[in-house]
Parts: C-alpha cells; structure tokens; sequence
C-alpha cells in the first residue's frame, strides 16, 4: 500500500493522511476537461439567458397591481403601434415559412445484392486473367499484390461476361448489368416503400462509364411506366462522388417541385469498362471495382416525417477541375496499344487531400460546435499574424457525426482519412466492411456503408452521419443526414444473411 493510504499495525489501526493533492495531470483523462470545453461552449447562450430570464421574473414579481395597470395603459393608448407591430411580425413569420428550404426527407433506400453465382475468389480473378492470354506477366503479379492489398475479401461480384474465357464485354451483355443492379434495387425499393411508380416526380440516374442511348433513366421509365411529365436526369462522367451529386440535384428539385416524390439511383457499369491491357495505372481499377447499385427514395411531403429514415441536412460540393493535376489524376483514356482504361494518377492521394481539406474547412461551420470552431480559429490566427510554431488544429468532428460512411474506393483512402481526421476503428468499420463483402461499388459505396449500421443496430434518433466521397474531376463532396428514429435495416438488406459474420479481421 501507498503512504497514503490506509495500513494496519500491531497495537491497532492507524490511519496515514497525505498532506499532497491529487496529481491531475495523472489522475484526469484530458478528453473529458475537452468534453466539458465543449459542453460549456455549446450551452453558452443558455448559461446567459437564465440569469437574465431570473432577474425579469423577479422584477416582474415585484411589480404591485397599480405599476401593472400603467403598463396596460401604455399598451392601450399606443394602439397603432402595437397593430403596426404585429402586422410587421405576421408579414415576417408568413414570408419565413413561404421562402424557407423544404424539409427533404429519405424515406428509405435499397442496395442492390448480386446472385451468388457472380461471386469472384482470388485465385478465380487470376486464373481467368491470365487464361484471356492479354495480359503479361508483370501485369499479373502487380495485380496479385494489388488484390492481396486491397481489402476485398473473397465474396465480391463481378458481371456475368467476366466470368466467360475469354470475356463478352458487348453492348448487349453491359444493358443487361445495368438492368439487373438498377431494377433489383428499385424492385425491392418499391415493395419495401408500398410507393406506386406513377408517383414519382422526379428521377436521377449516375453512371460514369456506360451512357448508352436511350439513357439509362429512359430505361427507368420504360420498365415501371413512369409518368409522361417526369423530370428525369442523366448524370455521367462523374465519378464515385456522384452519389452525392445526384441527391443534392433531387433536393434542388424538390425545393421547387410540392408535394412529390424523387428516385436517386447510383450505379457503375463494369462490362465494356473492363481493361485488358498492361499499363500499371489502369490495371487497378480492374481489383478494385464491382457490381453494385442503390436506389434512394427522397420526398418533400411532411406527412412522409413520420416513417422517412433520415432528414437530410447538408450537403456540400467541392470542385477542384480547375487544376490541371487534379483534372487528370482520374482519366479515361487509350494507352499506347489503343486500349481503353481508367489511369489513376500517383499524385491521387495528395489531390483528394486536397480536396477533402477544403470540402471540410467549408463543411466545418455547418456542423461543429462552436468550441470546436474557436479552437480552428484561435490557432489559425496565432499561425497568421504572430507567427507561432503551432500545428493546425484539427477540429473534432466526432463531436458533429456519431457515424461516418467513408466511400470504399480503397484501403489507402479509408486508412488517410481515419489517420487524418483522427477517427477510431468503429468509425470506419462500415467502410473497411463494405470494401471487403462488396469491394469499391462506386457512387452506390456510402448506401452500402449506412446499410451496415443500420443492420448492427447502431442508428439512433438524432444521430448524425456523415456520408464523403471522392470522385473525377476531381471532387469531393458530402451529404449530412439525421436520423429520425431509431432505424432498423429493410427488408432484403444487403446484409441481412451475413451480418453475423462481421466485422472480419482484415490483415495488415
């Protein structure tokens, strides 16, 4: 036992006191003294109003029924400034509720699942890479490593004209992908919802590689027999971010357009985008992505509060398309055979955080506590103007969001931005998941990603998630969302069989 604390003798108990006070820098966890930081920053305005609402009581307490009657007077004889008043204030409260934003509600959402038999292993990927006879043996070894580094697992889809030797990437055969991952979802979207088709308003389709004509919303139409005054988008060339993209232009729509519905589907086509060539850069692309889609179901119909999912918050874009560097980094192109593939850039991880940085200093006085906010700028200043060696701060934004859906465009990307904004391994599990059951399905990665929570139990009311992106161009964009109950995952859930399974132990 310590001196200061309790001993036992021969002729009894004696009872030490040391005259020392606790050492608090030992015996206090710091991040609680930054949770109280916070918490007194946040109820600043409160902590002032009180006083102030006492001190008005209590005058008011004091006042005899002689004072009470003048100030009744007063009210009285001053008629027409108190109708000009009130006027001022029914005009004012009339326009606020005319002009403010509609609430967009998500009401609910489905991931498309691939049938078993489109599962691809390992040792399958290799085995038919190299039985195409177009790849070399360089280009099958890096794309070894690249897959045993990737955070795939051993489930993840590829379309059915993979699966030939030698492959059928037609026209035809990437209609068919596109068919199955965009009608599987909607489908199961529309069963779940109990929502007829003919009350769709408004419908955005993304896909960056496969624009075919009809596009791929006219496709849409024609199969459910959409409505002949539908407003119908077609996003391509937008990369993995174009998830986002897509609901921020249906939540501008529903702004304008009372009282409807709008369908968000996110898919990518893996068929004709397939490279089978032996440049470094493109091969890549070939271990990283497969077959996925989602369907979002949006609405701007109060009465849909009650049993919509989510509210969405935010949403903020970033393009940095006007530099050069971070125009290409992302490029489609022909090699120097006439091979058509995607190139990712060297300089990829440095543009996105680029990109990232500034989509977050943008993102960060929509969402952060204002503790949060005055620490930002209190460093920033000192960096400034007094030249202090300080190192930026780096706000905590898991004071904003209690989950965070990361797209799963690779491990490099989920580990800088675990590292960078400081997050812990659960924050990331949804991410680190998705890439190894799914792999990267491109824009449809984030749905997969809230799909995960909800299927663990882990979405509460009130919960705020944070759904980021990155895609060509370059860009970065996010969309912020609230729970509005406790959710529980759809039926037909991408996850529904095998959510006992994770999370996996993924190796280093």
């Amino acid at each position: 036992m310590s001196s200061g604390a309790s001993s036992a003798s021969a002729g009894g108990v004696q009872i030490h006191q040391s005259r020392r006070l606790p050492d608090f820098l030992q015996s206090v966890n710091l991040k609680y003294v930054k949770l109280g930081y916070h918490y007194l920053m946040t109820h600043f305005l409160t902590l002032l109003l009180v006083p102030s609402m006492a001190v008005i009581i209590v005058q008011a307490s004091q006042m005899n029924p002689e004072e009470i009657n003048q100030l009744w007077l007063h009210l009285k004889y001053n008629l027409v400034s108190v109708i000009i008043c009130s006027a001022f204030l029914v005009f004012g409260s009339t326009a606020y509720i005319m002009t403010r934003p509609r609430s967009v509600y998500l009401v609910d959402y489905s991931c498309y699942k691939p049938p078993e038999q489109l599962q691809v292993k390992f040792h399958q990927f290799m085995e038919h890479s190299k039985l195409t006879g177009d790849f070399d043996d360089s280009s099958l070894e890096f794309q070894r490593k690249i897959l045993e580094r990737s955070g795939l697992g051993e489930e993840t889809y590829v379309p059915e004209a993979m699966h030939y030797i030698p492959p059928r990437p037609s026209m035809a055969a990437a209609r068919e992908e596109a068919e199955q991952v965009m009608y599987g979802a909607l489908d199961n979207l529309f069963a779940n919802t109990n929502i007829k088709p003919k009350d769709i308003g408004i419908l955005v389709v993304n896909c960056s590689l496969f624009n075919p004509t009809p596009s791929l919303s006219a496709m849409i139409v024609n199969k459910y027999k959409l409505r002949g005054n539908i407003k119908s988008f077609n996003l391509g060339g937008m990369g993995c971010s174009a998830g986002v993209i897509a609901v921020d232009l249906a939540k501008d729509m529903l702004q304008v357009h009372r009282n409807t519905y709008a369908v968000v589907v996110s898919t990518e086509n893996i068929t004709q985008n397939w490279y089978f060539g032996n440049k470094k850069s493109m091969l890549i692309p070939n271990c990283l992505f497969r077959v996925g889609g989602a369907a979002v179901l949006l609405s701007n119909k109060s009465s849909d509060r009650r049993r919509a999912k989510y509210k969405l918050v935010h949403v903020v874009r970033t393009h940095r398309g006007a530099d050069d560097k971070a125009f290409r980094c992302v490029y489609q192109e022909q090699d120097d055979v006439g091979k058509t593939g995607v190139s990712l850039s060297k300089d990829l991880m440095a543009i996105a955080g680029g990109a990232l940085k500034t989509n977050i200093t943008t993102l960060g006085p929509l969402v952060l506590p204002i503790s949060e906010q005055l620490l930002f700028f209190a460093t920033l200043v000192a960096k400034k103007f007094f030249n202090a060696k300080v190192k930026p701060y780096i706000p905590d934004f898991k004071l904003a969001f209690d989950h965070f859906c990361i797209h799963a465009g690779g491990r490099a990307v989920i580990d800088e931005l675990e590292k960078n904004l400081q997050l812990l391994p659960i924050h990331v599990e949804a991410s680190r998941m998705t890439l190894h059951r799914f792999g990267n399905t491109s824009s449809s990665s984030i749905w997969y990603e809230l799909a995960y929570m909800e299927a663990k139990g882990r979405m509460r009311r009130g919960n705020r998630v944070w759904q980021i992106a990155f895609g060509s161009g370059f860009k970065c964009n996010s969309a912020v969302w609230q729970a509005l109950r406790n959710v529980t995952p759809s039926p037909n859930s991408p996850w529904e069989d095998c959510i006992h399974k994770y999370p996996v132990q993924l190796m280093l």
